[in-house]
């Protein structure tokens, strides 16, 4: 299969084209700058030069393509203007992506977070929050899933709040990123609060099976642990940083700060039961030993 992938030279979509390659596929990956582009050709991947507010480019990928693999996103939590922003900016691309897909039968893997669920583990069943500062993003892969009845076959892959490789990604990045910072590795609250998290080449095997197997309007979870507490996220960053842990303001977080003091954990049994993926590689407070002074 072609496969027209979005963000495929981050942690993620690196970990997502080199999954597609090595299993068959052929891939081309939307390019935003020159560097981009080497990376992806040096990769095996044909690059296709535009950002993603470049809908005419990413229409033009479709046309190209057997099947789309979108993961792409401006990472800017600056401020919540920024935030707003970059999900008004995937929305938009999410949106073009399918219209060009309508009536084709071809895959379209979207993604998203997995939801948080007050009181209890969230599942593959429980529907993606449309509101808050992310809200938009869970409307725009929701509005994704609804192509399935227009010949899109539609799925969205769920990533939880940390998806990491070497020591690095996601909301433990974070956490990291602000540690070296401040000098002190951080957690919101009491810190009991949990996190799913998944190593980066798990959640790639997981992006291709949905790919190749999943059903139209199928939402799936790329759930390896199923929730470490942040305080025991915060205390490897910290003992690897040979700095103090401790509680910091919510603040601290900008406009993720409610996100981050959320208990969010989550399940994957229907997705490892239904398509067979099972996660083999380190989990997230292992995989944070390899971080460096």
């Amino acid at each position: 299969m072609r496969v027209f992938v979005t963000g495929g030279t981050g942690l993620i979509g690196s970990a997502v084209v080199a999954e597609l390659l090595g299993n068959g596929h052929t891939v081309l990956a939307l390019a935003r700058s020159d560097a981009s582009a080497l990376a992806a050709d040096a990769a095996g991947a044909e690059p296709l030069r535009g950002a993603l507010a470049d809908l005419d480019v990413l229409r033009a990928g479709v046309a190209q393509a057997d099947g789309v693999i979108h993961l792409a996103f401006t990472n800017d939590f600056s401020s919540p203007d920024a935030l707003a922003n970059a999900v008004a900016e995937e929305s938009a691309a999410i949106a073009a992506l399918g219209e060009e897909l309508i009536g084709s039968d071809r895959p379209f893997v979207t993604v998203s977070g997995t939801p948080s669920v007050p009181g209890r583990v969230s599942t593959e069943a429980d529907p993606l929050s449309t509101e808050g500062v992310v809200g938009g993003r869970g409307r725009a892969v929701t509005a994704a899933l609804g192509l399935a009845s227009r010949g899109v076959r539609s799925a969205a892959v769920r990533l939880p709040r940390t998806v990491h490789n070497q020591g690095t990604g996601g909301f433990a990045g974070m956490l990291t990123g602000i540690a070296r910072r401040t000098g002190v590795s951080g957690y919101p609250g009491d810190g009991a609060q949990r996190w799913p998290a998944v190593h980066a080449l798990d959640a790639a095997v997981l992006f291709r099976l949905a790919l190749e197997h999943a059903e139209a309007g199928t939402s799936w979870h790329a759930v390896a642990d199923e929730g470490d507490q942040v305080r025991d996220i915060a205390a490897v960053i910290g003992r690897q940083l040979n700095m103090p842990v401790e509680s910091v303001p919510s603040e601290t977080y900008g406009p993720l700060g409610e996100v981050f003091a959320s208990d969010q954990p989550s399940s994957s049994a229907h997705t490892r039961k239904a398509l067979g993926w099972e996660p083999k590689h380190p989990g997230l407070l292992e995989d944070l030993a390899n971080i460096g002074p």
